[in-house]
């Protein structure tokens, strides 16, 4: 019995185990080191007084870092407020302009306000041209027409041909039309007075009204007091 006990303790000791008479493995510095593996992490004790002289140098620095004065940011040069996001332009489309459409016309005494006549008669006035009045079922005016000056004559009486210039004109605030020149009869009060007001009217801007009501057989001519009353058409 002996002998054998020897032997198994023998064994242990080769191993590097020990019994504690229990059958378990005895702890010791010596199996530590033997059960540790690679990677696993060794607990080191840190002295606290190390670390706070450690840090200590850091916070001076930082803190002498700091500016403790205000920063003070200057005001950008000419700026006037909101005057430089007033709107300035009527609403419209960026790039596109409008396009006259069709064009009322009459006599520059109806259109009942100061007139200004386009100066450039060889571009913006037409020559002598027929019109005659066409009933319309449906309308209580006549409608004016072109028609062609034979046919005119070979159908028509001549009082019905009318016969007049046309030339573009603007009331104030870019209010156009086609205003009716007289060109025949210029002997006659009414179109010689009509005919003057429309000549005026290509550098003034000309009102004419009737005298009618006055006893008179011709027009009234008047001009804005002021050239520039009325911004240039």
């Amino acid at each position: 019995m002996h002998e054998i006990d020897d032997q198994s303790n023998i064994q242990s000791a080769e191993k590097g185990q020990t019994d504690d008479g229990l059958g378990q493995p005895n702890s010791s510095p010596a199996n530590d080191v033997v059960r540790r593996r690679p990677g696993d992490e060794v607990a080191t004790s840190v002295d606290d007084s190390s670390i706070a002289q450690a840090v200590s140098p850091i916070a001076t620095d930082c803190s002498a870092s700091v500016d403790t004065e205000p920063i003070s940011i200057p005001k950008p040069e000419g700026s006037g407020g909101l005057d430089k996001f007033k709107s300035k332009r009527p609403a419209t489309i960026a790039g596109v302009e409008t396009l006259l459409t069709g064009l009322p016309h009459h006599s520059i005494s109806e259109a009942k306000d100061f007139v200004r006549l386009h100066p450039d008669e060889s571009k913006y006035w037409s020559p002598e041209l027929c019109f005659v009045n066409v009933p319309i079922k449906g309308q209580k005016r006549d409608t004016l027409h072109l028609i062609d000056e034979d046919i005119a004559m070979r159908y028509l009486p001549s009082s019905r041909i009318l016969r007049f210039r046309l030339a573009l004109a603007s009331k104030p605030n870019d209010i156009f039309f086609l205003c009716h020149v007289p060109s025949r009869n210029l002997d006659n009060s009414w179109n010689g007075t009509n005919l003057d007001g429309c000549e005026k009217a290509k550098t003034l801007w000309t009102q004419v009204t009737s005298r009618k009501e006055e006893g008179v057989e011709s027009y009234k001519i008047q001009f804005a007091r002021d050239p520039d009353a009325f911004p240039s058409p």
